[in-house]
């Protein structure tokens, strides 16, 4: 049995802020990760920081407020969404972005903007340079060189209580069991449950089931554990998406963000001289992300692109969400393909007309996928030709294109057809991410169904949302720093009996 001050089961974004920030603070602190490798949806993200009152704001001449924000972040998600906000513990965690962004930078980390987000009033949104796959490489590089211990290959598959106070975990390591201690508290940082068939039908509904998480392995690993242990679990049911997205690229290709230096005097370099770099040069960065991770436009279908299945068949209301992606879950693999003709690939191929974007920083047309994604982009001059290069019945799509055209005799209508036409795909339905958590209080302790906390026992990151709304760009990644670097402060105050 191995004994610590603290156990921390994950090591995405937040479980590696907290150990980051327990190994300055003089804490001993293990890590337990699943995975073979570290660094959760964290790791797959572009890296957004959406903070308030920074350093950069001052630099760039904006001024903002706590007061504007806190307000401006109930913006994004619906009404019905939003209403159930917890918004005391939302304010209290912007309150504290600044200061979580600031030790960022101290760690080496370089960020570029800030850039604007409607509707935040002002611009809020810092990426890190060049994408979040900085963040793990500065906090592991932290958490290593003061002492800390990262353990691969380690599943978490209980807690360890004695009378109702957390004590530990038993974790299978490599196939063994193993138990570890904690002196201080288990903290629960094992990301989000977008990829848990189980716990989505359980508290979204039987139709959702068949939709899969962006990150294959965010699977509610730490949701079921705090509720092994008798945590309350706010806002399951509601999800980020279901909304399109092409499938990643092989695995095998080593994309451009990853050329780029993640730490140390090169990503500081980078970060002072991007602002300055050509727009050409920039959008030529992000459109290898817009291309990777962005949906297509929902303007796309309300112009009159068609989705094709495998067996090259018309399947759905392409104008209904949330019923298309469903829908597409439950063609065969789970994909599906768009068809453009001649007339939607030159309205694709300029603005405002474009298949995706990241706001206020750049956008990717038809073009943009043929060039960068020949995995999920073909053209063609006939319909059979298209149809052959994907391994499509073309005498299905042809049939396809001829009762769409048969329906649309009016006006306001535009038929299929043409000498250019592109098959855009596969594409999956995806939950981005979850807004479920155990509820929390303000020193992060899981709270039960009557309000009192769970001795020994914390949360962070998604498994700690307590309730909030964090929709929009670069409120998940700050949430997770910041709710492990605060953690690690009040876990140290409470070493010292403060």
């Amino acid at each position: 049995m191995k004994q610590t001050d603290v156990i921390i089961v994950g090591a995405g974004g937040s479980g590696l802020a907290a150990a980051a920030r327990c190994v300055e603070l003089g804490l001993e602190v293990t890590v337990l990760e699943k995975q073979a490798q570290i660094g959760g949806t964290t790791g797959i993200a572009v890296g957004s920081f959406t903070a308030n009152r920074t350093n950069h704001q001052r630099h760039a001449g904006i001024e903002d407020s706590l007061d504007h924000h806190a307000e401006d972040a109930g913006k994004f998600a619906r009404l019905e969404i939003e209403s159930r906000n917890n918004n005391s513990l939302r304010r209290f965690f912007l309150a504290h972005t600044a200061a979580t962004l600031d030790w960022l930078g101290e760690m080496g980390l370089a960020f570029h903007g800030p850039s604007p987000e409607p509707p935040n009033r002002v611009p809020r949104m810092h990426n890190v340079v060049p994408n979040a796959k900085a963040y793990v490489a500065a906090l592991q590089a932290k958490i290593l060189r003061g002492g800390g211990e990262i353990v691969c290959n380690a599943g978490v598959e209980t807690l360890l209580s004695d009378g109702g106070r957390v004590l530990g975990v038993e974790a299978a390591v490599d196939d063994r069991g193993l138990q570890y201690r904690a002196k201080l508290g288990v903290v629960l940082a094992a990301g989000d449950y977008a990829n848990s068939s189980e716990l989505i039908t359980r508290f979204k509904g039987d139709e959702f089931s068949e939709v899969e998480g962006i990150n294959p392995h965010a699977c509610g690993d730490g949701h079921r554990l705090a509720e092994q242990a008798g945590a309350k679990l706010l806002n399951m049911d509601v999800t980020y998406g279901p909304e399109l997205r092409f499938v990643a690229p092989p695995s095998s290709r080593t994309s451009f963000a990853q050329l780029l230096p993640t730490s140390g005097w090169a990503a500081r370099l980078a970060g002072r001289l991007l602002p300055f770099a050509p727009k050409w040069l920039v959008n030529a960065f992000i459109k290898r992300l817009l291309v990777t991770w962005q949906h297509p436009e929902d303007t796309l279908f309300e112009q009159g692109a068609v989705l094709l299945n495998d067996q090259g068949e018309r399947f759905c209301d392409e104008r209904s969400w949330p019923q298309r992606e469903l829908d597409v879950a439950n063609q065969t693999n789970k994909s599906a393909f768009i068809l453009l003709d001649e007339r939607l690939i030159d309205l694709f191929s300029t603005w405002p007309n474009f298949v995706s974007t990241a706001p206020e920083i750049a956008y990717a047309y038809v073009s943009d996928y043929l060039k960068l994604r020949p995995d999920v982009a073909v053209q063609a001059k006939t319909l059979e030709e298209l149809a052959s290069i994907r391994g499509l019945p073309s005498a299905a799509v042809c049939q396809v294109v001829a009762g769409v055209n048969k329906h649309r005799t009016s006006s306001d209508s535009h038929p299929l057809q043409g000498d250019n036409w592109v098959l855009l795909g596969p594409m999956k339905a995806f939950f981005t991410t979850t807004e479920g958590g155990a509820a929390i209080n303000q020193q992060f302790e899981v709270l039960d169904s009557s309000g009192q906390s769970i001795t020994g026992l914390y949360a962070i990151g998604q498994n700690g949302l307590g309730g909030q709304i964090l929709w929009g760009h670069g409120l998940h990644i700050a949430w997770a720093m910041t709710s492990g670097k605060l953690l690690a402060e009040h876990l140290a105050r409470k070493l010292r009996g403060e």
